[in-house]
């Protein structure tokens, strides 16, 4: 049996898989700031994009996926997606705010102010909704697999 912390974090590593992958042509396009960079910017270290990418990894895996693990069953809603989604939107703000209070007031700047921020809030609910997804199919397998018949179940 696994335990929701241990649910939550395989589903954190896939989750930030994904994320990433939608990160990386953003990197080499160049459509708004990439996450990595303004995490680094938070922290007082621009451009080092390392940095930033070990940050992101570090907390979606090891943070928030199995945050998530714990908190799923008290979310508000009744779908394992919108639970994520309300999740990583819950995290996108507190991110917000961080920014707000302790980086550097040019991180979003005129040109890419509103997209960064835009682009950010999809990639945390696309990270949500991959979180929730992978959480629930993860509980399914483990109830498919406990059901014993002819027996009665432990709890």
């Amino acid at each position: 049996m696994m335990s929701r912390v241990k649910k939550g974090l395989i589903a954190g590593v896939v989750a930030t898989i994904a994320v990433s992958l939608l990160e990386i042509p953003n990197m080499f396009l160049n459509w708004f700031d990439p996450f990595q960079g303004v995490i680094a910017s938070m922290i007082g270290m621009p451009g080092n994009l390392a940095v930033g990418w070990a940050i992101h990894v570090f907390s979606g895996i090891f943070i928030l996926g199995p945050l998530f693990g714990v908190l799923c069953p008290r979310l508000p809603t009744d779908t394992p997606e919108t639970k994520g989604i309300v999740f990583a939107v819950g995290a996108w703000v507190l991110m917000m705010l961080g920014v707000m209070m302790f980086g550097d007031y040019r991180t979003f700047t005129a040109g890419s102010g509103f997209g960064t921020i835009a682009w950010l809030l999809i990639t945390h609910a696309v990270f949500g909704i991959v979180l929730g997804n992978v959480y629930a199919r993860l509980v399914a397998r483990e109830k498919r697999g406990a059901t014993v018949i002819g027996g009665a179940h432990a709890h």
